[in-house]
């Protein structure tokens, strides 16, 4: 675990640039890891409820439009 600590100490030490700058990339990361997370959850039918809820509330008229 030392190995994070030196991470988290040099990340407290950059300045607000350069600390906003790693915040942006690793956000950037993260959402292209959870984009493919989800893709591949959809390709494989986990999502498959959500359509069939909508399609229910659809027939029964309480779909709310966006």
């Amino acid at each position: 675990m030392l190995r994070i600590e030196e991470i988290k100490n040099a990340i407290e030490q950059l300045p607000e640039v350069e600390f906003k700058e790693l915040r942006r990339w690793f956000l950037e990361k993260d959402w292209k890891k959870w984009d493919k997370e989800i893709e591949k959850d959809s390709q494989n039918g986990k999502l498959d409820f959500l359509i069939e809820e909508a399609l229910k509330e659809k027939k029964k008229g309480t779909l709310k439009s966006l």
